[in-house]
């Protein structure tokens, strides 16, 4: 007999013979009993099958390998925004859950400034002196824009500007995005105006309310030195320091604003393009977006939908991104442009050709009629805007 078998044998004999037969049966249901109240713990246990086993990752969204920022400009920071503008602002964030928001203020502006264009940034004390100098609103905001564009790169809007789709649906599927530096959308289509005295700079120009850009790109530098050049001719010209420079409305629109963008990005294609040179005709009646030199730029419906001219169509359009509510957009009060005494504006007839060949027959034969004819057509353009409002008033009043 084995060492084994003499121990067991005093056990042996201590045990019944019954429950040494039910014993395997006691030892199974114990384990059925553990492995029911730790069965979570169990199925926690990883499969070597599925270790091995890679599962495939969902393709990323159209627009991911753009800096997903949002960037705003406003007098004020979010925290102390008109229940309009946060209305609108909240589009952005909403729609865009996975996408940092940021908005530079009156108030850190500088701050912002000397830190990407400081000694410790770009290093750009030129930019920063020009920038502390130059003080009409609306030029430093078109000058802002440009400069975080440069410095960071994402999606720049205004503040009145609503976003109704997601980032991703900027970018059509057909497109490689790595193909794409900067997305910009048509504005003014209206090339037949081209050589009107007043119209004819504004006639062709892509829309700068909203935009999309890699950081660094050439073409944002460009435009920021291009700027500061012509404004300090504009002030030599006038005989005042940057400060005192005073500017109408079209010198604001072709220095700084839409048209001054459209140059720099038709430059910006060409520079990148070979073969004919590339003018609005590329543009004119544009029913589908087109990529041009790493310009992808967008039909008008997409950012200026619902202007009522250009062929801009409505904000329902499947194409529509964003909503210009232009509640911010006061800055042409501060600087005038032509308006006639008697007709008023050309730009109130809003693009339509009849209108605008009206304003232009009746004011070219103003100066042929005498002082007592003049008067008498003011005070009828008077009289029938008193009865225009006597009848509104009227309407308002009705039950």
């Amino acid at each position: 007999m084995g060492m084994g078998q003499c121990q067991w044998s005093p056990f042996r004999n201590k045990v019944p013979t019954q429950m040494r037969r039910c014993l395997p049966l006691y030892i199974t249901v114990v384990c059925v009993f553990l492995v029911i109240v730790n069965f979570d713990w169990i199925l926690a246990i990883p499969n070597p099958a599925s270790v091995l086993r890679r599962e495939p990752k969902a393709p990323p969204l159209p627009g991911s390998t753009f800096p997903q920022k949002i960037w705003q400009t406003w007098k004020v920071d979010p925290l102390n925004f008109d229940e309009r503008d946060l209305v609108t602002a909240r589009t952005w964030t909403t729609i865009n859950p996975g996408m940092r928001y940021e908005v530079v203020t009156d108030a850190n502006e500088m701050a912002y400034i000397e830190d990407r264009y400081g000694p410790n940034g770009f290093d750009r004390p030129d930019i920063v002196e020009f920038y502390k100098m130059i003080n009409l609103p609306i030029i430093k905001a078109d000058l802002l824009r440009y400069m975080i564009m440069y410095a960071e790169g994402g999606i720049y809007a205004d503040i009145d500007v609503e976003t109704m789709k997601p980032f991703h649906r900027f970018i059509p599927d057909r497109y490689d995005e790595k193909d794409i530096d900067i997305i910009i959308g048509v504005e003014i289509d209206q090339p037949d105006f081209k050589d009107h005295p007043i119209l004819g700079k504004k006639s062709m120009s892509f829309c700068q309310w909203t935009f999309v850009a890699r950081p660094q790109q050439p073409v944002m530098m460009r435009l920021i030195e291009n700027i500061m050049k012509w404004f300090k001719t504009v002030a030599r010209d006038q005989g005042v320091p940057l400060g005192e420079v005073q500017l109408d409305f079209d010198q604001v629109i072709s220095g700084t604003g839409p048209s001054a963008f459209t140059k720099a990005m038709l430059e910006e294609m060409n520079r990148k393009t070979k073969g004919p040179k590339v003018t609005w005709d590329a543009f004119h009646n544009l029913d589908e977006s087109k990529l041009v030199g790493g310009v992808l730029v967008l039909t008008v419906e997409a950012f200026c939908a619902g202007q009522g001219h250009s062929d801009s169509g409505n904000h329902n359009a499947r194409n529509a991104l964003v909503k210009h509510h232009f509640h911010a957009s006061n800055w042409p009060s501060r600087h005038p442009r032509y308006k006639h005494p008697a007709y008023g504006q050309v730009e109130d007839c809003n693009w339509v050709p009849e209108c605008v060949r009206k304003w232009d027959e009746d004011t070219s034969n103003w100066d042929k009629y005498s002082e007592n004819e003049q008067k008498k057509i003011l005070q009828d353009i008077e009289n029938a805007r008193l009865e225009r409002e006597r009848q509104q008033q009227a309407l308002a009043a009705l039950p």
